[in-house]
């Protein structure tokens, strides 16, 4: 990536959802982005860099996707796995990622990103948790740096296989040491722990049913005295409380506080099936979540308590989760997706277009620790999205900062501390016909 541009102006805007503290939302103001960072905001502004004319947009900070799997994107609908629960998908997916190597994970996370991108995304994590045939998280970083995305991979693993009574088969699993041997390397290698970071490292266990208590527990000492942030899937379906009550003797939750991974510093995957005690417990500990509602809902996990967990004052960012699971990674379209599923769960007035906006931005950013991205701000980050709402997606709607109401679902212009990733609803930096035809071939040679 080139270092940010000296300046940008972005001009005129229709509606800014700053989603600053205020939650301020402005008519035909300016944005000013120097030097990556969001210098001004006012009206009338003008500038010797570039302008751009924002016309009749609606402008949000960039989005924030808080859960994925970027190697998944060159297995999406795979027959076999479309109409399976999560273990059954799980042990169908395995033998095919088993034949993955560092050019699937690097073209497949070049796709992901991509998608992620064209859907107003510009901070997201991964969770890689498997290695096989070489392949290792650098893999992943190095696509995030060409594609220009802020990124927060997390080093991943599963070190029990079928023989030892976990899920995944023995080939994907890898002995416990090496894999916090792996988890220093990385961090050592990429973790920047600066405001404005563009790469920050998480460690990353994959469930409860993969790994052992003792990795669990090491993996959170590792990471605390490393400074990073963990991350795993927890209380995702009735099948994975099951497994934790006939192994551990106790709920996801109690599991979670019993080894360490509660706290400001750790965020879980989906939190489907948490009760009400667990969701006090994290409310109290600042335990952060990932919501993932088309997943859950492609495999059938259920609702997330998400109204719930809002109001007792649990972290919630969105993910899209894997491509294999989804199948998409469109950000946008899991905001909307997590305000229907809470108004047909608890009523129509359970989740407004505006609050599930601020929990795919600054929600996210908060729950991956980065108050500098997330809002529109002097001094936050300059990860902006720009909306077209005069195409026929918007047509007749009154309130277009109501975005999830009626579109649209593909960003106009996309910026990243300051850099322009996305011009006219296209990818600028790299060329994505190429990434998708590549990608492609490589799929077929799994089939």
């Amino acid at each position: 990536m080139s270092d940010p541009a000296a300046e940008i102006l972005i001009r005129g805007a229709r509606t800014i959802l700053t989603m600053d503290d205020d939650r301020r939302e402005l008519s035909g103001a300016d944005i000013r982005i120097r030097d990556g960072v969001i210098a001004e905001i006012g009206e009338g502004l003008t500038s010797d860099g570039e302008v751009i004319l924002a016309g009749d947009t609606v402008v949000t900070p960039g989005l924030v996707n808080t859960h994925h799997h970027l190697y998944q994107t060159l297995t999406k609908a795979v027959p076999g796995g479309q109409d399976a629960l999560l273990f059954g998908w799980l042990k169908t997916l395995y033998p095919i990622w088993s034949r993955f190597g560092p050019e699937e994970m690097h073209v497949s996370a070049l796709a992901g990103l991509a998608e992620l991108v064209l859907s107003g995304c510009t901070l997201t994590s991964d969770h890689l948790y498997l290695y096989p045939n070489g392949a290792r998280l650098d893999d992943t970083i190095a696509a995030a740096r060409e594609i220009g995305m802020r990124f927060h991979p997390t080093r991943g693993s599963m070190s029990i296989g079928e023989s030892a009574g976990g899920l995944p088969p023995d080939a994907l699993v890898e002995q416990e040491a090496a894999i916090l041997d792996d988890c220093i390397r990385v961090i050592d290698a990429f973790h920047d722990p600066r405001e404005g970071a563009m790469v920050r490292v998480g460690v990353a266990p994959c469930s409860p049913f993969s790994v052992s208590r003792e990795l669990m527990r090491d993996a959170a000492i590792l990471a605390r005295d490393k400074g990073v942030m963990l991350h795993t899937h927890l209380a995702e379906n009735d099948e994975d409380i099951a497994y934790s009550l006939a192994q551990f003797g106790c709920r996801p939750g109690q599991y979670a506080e019993d080894l360490g991974w509660t706290g400001p510093d750790v965020w879980h995957a989906h939190c489907v099936k948490l009760d009400g005690a667990e969701i006090d417990l994290f409310a109290g500990s600042r335990t952060g979540v990932a919501h993932c509602p088309c997943s859950n809902c492609r495999l059938g996990s259920g609702i997330a308590p998400v109204r719930a967990m809002r109001d007792a004052g649990v972290p919630v960012g969105l993910g899209v989760d894997g491509s294999a699971s989804n199948d998409m990674g469109q950000l946008i379209g899991e905001a909307r997706q997590a305000m229907l599923l809470q108004r047909v769960s608890l009523g129509a007035d359970a989740m407004s277009a505006r609050e599930a906006l601020e929990i795919a931005t600054r929600g996210g950013a908060d729950v991956l620790g980065r108050p500098d991205c997330g809002r529109i701000a002097v001094g936050a980050r300059g990860d902006v999205a720009l909306w077209d709402v005069s195409g026929v997606e918007s047509v007749g709607s009154w309130d277009p900062a109501a975005l999830l109401l009626a579109g649209p679902q593909r960003v106009r212009d996309l910026f990243v501390e300051g850099r322009q990733v996305v011009r006219d609803g296209h990818v600028v930096t790299l060329d994505l016909p190429a990434v998708v035809a590549r990608a492609n071939t490589l799929a077929r040679a799994l089939v």
